[in-house]
């Protein structure tokens, strides 16, 4: 693959050499017997002039090489696309963590703007009315609140108090977001959360429990139980939604249709194949496309261009098998206009 790409840089143009010193960091990873030795099913190799990337992934991809003038992405859509990112939301009374998810993993993301635990959100309140304080002994400076009266109406006032802090610093995280929220507690947490909660995609079901003691691999399979028949009947109402406009100006199923339509910011949601490529080049000034039946110099995946400018211009991409495109075309769209 290697060496198919220094072809196609030379049939671009490119010097001999200018050549060999772009691909140089992929033949020095290729020789490293310590990168060979820590892989996974799938292989993603990205490389410009500035910029060297590479990820080994859970999922297998076929052979592909591709120059051009940007990366080729499509391949890695089904982990990112409209079918499969969600959020983690731990909370306890001592912790509060967001996670970042597919299918195939969960990631933790770094919070900034939001209290980490109930001490920290209500320190500069009069706590000590409602509240007694107990020193954690396995960790010497964590705070273990415990309500007087167990579960009385000023103990879930202060924890609504503290998921109000919580969900307010979440919103910029959030902003311009549409994936589900997940939460995971204790169980009498839950409808608090709820009743301080103001993102419109937080998902009524919830993983109950502490999360403290959960490995990121439990967290990850619980949390994808939920999220599984959320995205199925997301994608299934989605295509019940393009038969119902079938046909009418606000869908589109050619290539020649959808890759302008993504262009020029005009599609809402996008059916492209993860199975299959499109080999062509896309004129914006003329609105033109040739289409070819083999790759050419110069020539990108029309179906990779169409789910790019998609995404780019907030649009849901749904990266599925060829058989599951609706009507069975190369490409679909339900378009904004």
């Amino acid at each position: 693959m290697v060496r198919q790409a220094e072809e196609q840089l030379l049939a671009l143009g490119m010097r001999g050499q200018d050549a060999k010193e772009l691909l140089q960091p992929i033949h020095e990873l290729d020789a490293n017997d310590d990168f060979w030795q820590h892989q996974s099913d799938g292989l993603a190799i990205f490389l410009s002039p500035n910029q060297f990337r590479y990820y080994c992934l859970p999922i297998t991809f076929p052979e592909l090489t591709v120059v051009g003038d940007r990366f080729h992405i499509k391949p890695l859509l089904q982990l990112m696309s409209g079918d499969g990112t969600f959020s983690v939301l731990a909370l306890s009374q001592n912790q509060v963590r967001l996670f970042q998810g597919t299918r195939y993993h969960l990631d933790e993301v770094e919070l900034t703007d939001v209290p980490t635990n109930i001490a920290a959100a209500l320190q500069y309140d009069d706590l000590e009315k409602n509240l007694q304080v107990h020193t954690g002994s396995s960790q010497g400076n964590t705070g273990i609140f415990h309500g007087q009266g167990g579960g009385n109406e000023d103990h879930k006032n202060d924890l609504l108090r503290y998921f109000r802090q919580v969900n307010n610093g979440l919103e910029s995280f959030f902003t311009n977001q549409q994936t589900p929220l997940i939460l995971a507690g204790v169980d009498y947490l839950l409808p608090i959360y709820h009743e301080a909660n103001t993102y419109a995609h937080l998902l009524p079901n919830g993983i109950t429990g502490n999360p403290e003691t959960l490995s990121l691999e439990e967290l990850h399979t619980q949390a994808w139980q939920i999220a599984q028949p959320y995205f199925d009947l997301a994608k299934g109402s989605t295509i019940s939604h393009y038969e119902e406009l079938q046909g009418s100006e606000k869908t589109a199923n050619t290539i020649e249709k959808v890759v302008s339509a993504a262009y020029f910011q005009r599609v809402e949601t996008l059916f492209v194949p993860i199975d299959k490529t499109v080999w062509g080049v896309f004129n914006p000034e003329g609105n033109s496309i040739q289409i070819h039946a083999q790759q050419e110099i110069g020539d990108e995946d029309l179906l990779d261009l169409a789910a790019l400018h998609t995404l780019t211009n907030g649009g849901t991409v749904y990266a599925v098998a060829q058989g599951d495109v609706p009507e069975h075309k190369a490409i679909a769209a339900i378009l904004r206009y």
